[in-house]
């Protein structure tokens, strides 16, 4: 939900997409992928034309892998995680939308001491681990070597030999940097995916003045 906020990585994408396609954002916050797999058919219809979506990105896990004796309104076990991830695949292929368009993104991971702080302002306890969100994190790689889907490992990658703090605004939502991390990074899995698309309607300088039907109709 949040990608599309002032320098989101969803505004980063529609931002570079422009007159190739629209970035059209289905994400809701808080949710999990238990909730998620029950209303994706009301958000791509069996009416949705197919052909006409070049890749949909499928990004749970930082709500499910929250700890269930501390958090069990988000919490969603591990396997019951992996299954709704295939599950929203299946749905997705029954409607014409190939393995080869989805990529599934990993949570990020959870910088524990900053997240503890977001909760106690809240008077909760830290409902969340960096290492439980791991498990979710590996678990969703697995479920798209299984599906054949493309992967985005952002939890593998944002720990890549650095400090991953100042990817994170709270230790949980990412900050302006981590939007730019995901953006930059999802960005190399959809450029062939977007590559051949052409540009909707011509440059301005490339319209004739004296006969603008003539480039625009």
């Amino acid at each position: 939900q949040h990608s599309f906020q002032e320098r989101g990585w969803g505004a980063h994408l529609a931002d570079r997409l422009v007159r190739k396609c629209d970035v059209v954002n289905r994400g809701i916050s808080g949710y999990n992928t238990r909730w998620a797999k029950l209303i994706l058919p009301r958000l791509i219809t069996e009416s949705t034309s197919a052909e006409n979506i070049v890749a949909i990105t499928i990004f749970f896990g930082a709500n499910d892998s929250a700890l269930k004796d501390l958090n069990p309104k988000q919490h969603v076990p591990l396997e019951e995680y992996a299954s709704n991830l295939r599950s929203m695949i299946q749905y997705l292929k029954s409607v014409n939308i190939t393995e080869d368009r989805i990529i599934l993104i990993t949570p990020p991971p959870l910088q524990e001491s900053a997240w503890e702080k977001a909760c106690l302002a809240k008077g909760d306890k830290l409902n969340r681990c960096n290492a439980t969100t791991g498990e979710y994190a590996q678990a969703c790689v697995q479920v798209a070597r299984d599906c054949g889907t493309d992967v985005l490992d952002l939890w593998t990658l944002m720990q890549k030999n650095q400090d991953f703090s100042s990817y994170l605004s709270d230790g949980l939502h990412l900050s302006e940097k981590g939007n730019s991390f995901l953006a930059a990074q999802l960005w190399s899995h959809l450029e062939n995916k977007l590559s051949a698309l052409p540009s909707l309607l011509p440059y301005w300088r490339d319209v004739d003045h004296t006969n603008p039907e003539a480039s625009l109709l």
